[in-house]
């Protein structure tokens, strides 16, 4: 499974690639906002975009609908250090396949949510 991070803060993007290689993932790539990911996701070709919600500029929410109508589209899961309780109406209307909490991230929390 080849990953994209979207996340606008540094430390998460190098904090959850080492995590997800460590446990036998590729990363692909990062990106820091919503136009670098969609740009990126064109590029690599991820199967999977890990994507914040609160993001500079446009949000998550709104990257997951454009990530959506790519040609092949990857899969989303959302992320945020809010509960996933807090996005609840949202989540239940984006194009995503689901959501982590950043603290519950994992290559194998991230594969069953996939599978």
């Amino acid at each position: 499974m080849r990953v994209l991070i979207v996340d606008d803060h540094e430390e998460f993007r190098e904090s959850a690639r080492a995590l997800l290689e460590a446990e036998g993932l590729e990363v692909a790539g990062v990106a820091a906002d919503a136009e670098e990911a969609v740009a990126e996701a064109v590029i690599l070709a991820p199967d999977v975009v890990l994507l914040d919600v609160q993001l500079p500029g446009e949000d998550g929410f709104m990257a997951a609908d454009r990530l959506a109508g790519l040609p092949h589209p990857p899969r989303v899961v959302m992320v945020s250090s809010r509960d996933a309780r807090s996005y609840a109406a949202r989540l239940a209307r984006s194009t995503a396949v689901g959501f982590l909490g950043k603290s519950e991230l994992s290559a194998a929390a991230l594969t069953r949510l996939l599978t």
